[in-house]
């Protein structure tokens, strides 16, 4: 679709139908991904393609040590805080996901239920996670963001659903070791992604976007 569309029209999917994708369509995915600029070309961004038992298996083995109430350690670190914009943009997008659901603010529970969504990957029939280069630091980080959003839209250019799953980060310690990963590898987030559920509630929300006076500032030469 032209790319102006694309863009109006994205959105996180946390609901997906669960036949898999042809396997070419998940090739196509990643092999437009993989042109995504990088800081001197490095690509420090790795995948690992999880579907069928590979993903149950770890969907399983994951999920269950996050609802042990266990600690998990990030590779990256996490925000400081939220505060001012920042926080209310997050508080409205979490508001709008709950309200989606009928779930109430005060009811934790149920909260707490649809945030271990995240570990079966909201019923996604594929997920990548995606590894930086630990010598590269902050700057292997924001090039594997830009993948993950290339990725994305390119999903969504092709019809698939997505989200990037930054709680999958949170328990990089267990990850690392259910993937054997090496130690200079750094978990930055999992994609999941398949065809969208699209008549659940959850998929029907959408967030807001800030408009250009709130983010960009016109430099004027002195």
């Amino acid at each position: 679709m032209d790319f102006a569309a694309l863009m109006a029209s994205r959105w996180s999917c946390r609901e997906y139908l669960p036949e898999p994708l042809p396997e070419e369509t998940v090739t196509e995915l990643l092999t437009t991904a993989q042109r995504t600029a990088s800081w001197c070309n490095t690509q420090p961004w790795q995948v690992h393609l999880l579907d069928g038992d590979a993903l149950d298996w770890f969907a399983k083995e994951l999920g269950a040590h996050a609802a042990s109430g266990a600690a998990g350690t990030a590779d990256l670190p996490m925000p400081a805080g939220y505060s001012g914009a920042y926080a209310d943009r997050r508080r409205a997008a979490g508001y709008a996901l709950y309200e989606s659901l009928g779930i109430e603010r005060s009811d934790f529970g149920a909260r707490a239920e649809q945030m271990l969504r995240n570990f079966s990957f909201f019923g996604a029939p594929h997920a990548v996670i995606v590894t930086t280069d630990r010598e590269q630091g902050v700057y292997g980080a924001i090039d594997c963001g830009g993948y993950v959003a290339n990725l994305m839209n390119a999903a969504l250019d092709l019809g698939v659903g997505s989200i990037a799953q930054g709680a999958i980060a949170m328990y990089a310690d267990q990850v690392r070791e259910l993937l054997g990963l090496p130690e200079d590898r750094l978990v930055v987030c999992a994609v999941a992604f398949g065809r969208p559920a699209t008549a659940h509630p959850v998929n029907r929300f959408r967030t807001e976007r800030s408009g250009l006076a709130d983010v960009v500032t016109r430099v004027v030469r002195p």
